[in-house]
């Protein structure tokens, strides 16, 4: 039996916030995972999750949540 097979690249979703588009995650611990990897693979400081205000998704953010603007 002969399986063909088809590899496509993944194109993540993703939405507008303010001016820019950001990768959309379906779930808090995808989202999370996603930060991890890419603190672990390509060197990114240390990122937060937070819920999109326009979709029921989660986004990456490199600003901290209890960052605190005076």
């Amino acid at each position: 039996m002969t399986m063909n097979l088809t590899y496509r690249e993944h194109v993540p979703q993703k939405c507008w916030v303010g001016d820019h588009q950001k990768v959309c995650y379906a779930t808090r611990e995808e989202a999370e995972v996603a930060a991890l990897v890419a603190q672990y693979d390509h060197g990114a400081p240390k990122l937060s999750v937070y819920k999109c205000e326009y979709g029921d998704h989660w986004h990456l953010s490199s600003r901290r949540e209890d960052r605190r603007v005076s």
